[in-house]
């Protein structure tokens, strides 16, 4: 679940924010100043994946606090800056602080629940793959979500065919699938593509490999499998 902290001067904004919020499923938390925020912020137990920080505060304004985040503590913490001001001068200053978006008071709940959501979209689009989502074995690593190959660090140039066919084989490592199969899922309806198109992609697949391509194993009567 994404972590939330909520940063205004005024309680009726973060009860009405923390209460919607936690309704659609976040982990919320509220802060009335920053200099507080800032202390949970430096808390290294808690890990916050979106700050929603009012610009006008006593004390330390939003956009000191903005400041502090992305230079002294080097964070890359998604900012949603709320404010009653809304000038182009006031937006330029949130941007060039980091600042994600700039949501005007008053405000529309519906507003921002889809603005935060927008947000995730694009940071979890420009995460790079976590580990669990990489398929590996001895060197061999494919990137289903960038469709990339690489062997011993060095970029593997695969047709988009021979991709999709090492996907599906190394996916399902140790199970076997005929010539049928393969065709059937790689190819779908694509017309006048005989079973020795599969055997074809096979063996050039095994030779890119070089040494790794013995993974590639057939067996009559079964079909092909990689072999973990």
């Amino acid at each position: 679940m994404k972590r939330i902290l909520i940063v205004d001067d005024e309680q009726d904004i973060c009860e009405i924010l923390q209460f919607n919020l936690e309704n659609a499923g976040y982990l919320v938390e509220s802060s009335n100043s920053a200099e507080q925020a800032l202390k949970q912020l430096v808390d290294k137990t808690k890990a916050y994946d979106l700050l929603i920080l009012d610009v006008m505060m006593g004390g330390m304004s939003g956009y000191q606090l903005a400041r502090k985040i992305g230079t002294e503590m080097d964070s890359k913490l998604p900012i949603v800056f709320l404010t009653a001001k809304s000038t182009e001068n006031d937006l330029l200053t949130g941007f060039s602080l980091g600042g994600d978006d700039y949501i005007a008071k008053p405000f529309s709940i519906q507003e921002v629940l889809a603005r935060i959501k927008a947000i995730f979209r694009r940071s979890e689009s420009n995460m790079p793959p976590r580990q669990d989502e990489l398929l590996q074995s001895e060197g061999l690593i494919l990137n289903p979500k960038a469709k990339t190959a690489s062997l011993d660090g060095e970029i593997l140039t695969l047709t988009k065919k021979e991709f999709q066919i090492l996907d599906m084989l190394m996916k399902a490592s140790d199970s076997y699938f005929t010539r049928e199969q393969i065709l059937d899922r790689i190819w779908g309806d694509e017309s006048f593509v005989l079973e020795r198109t599969v055997d074809v992609h096979i063996a050039r697949l095994r030779k890119k490999l070089g040494t790794r391509g013995e993974h590639l194993q057939s067996r009559p009567g079964f079909g092909y499998c990689w072999l973990s």
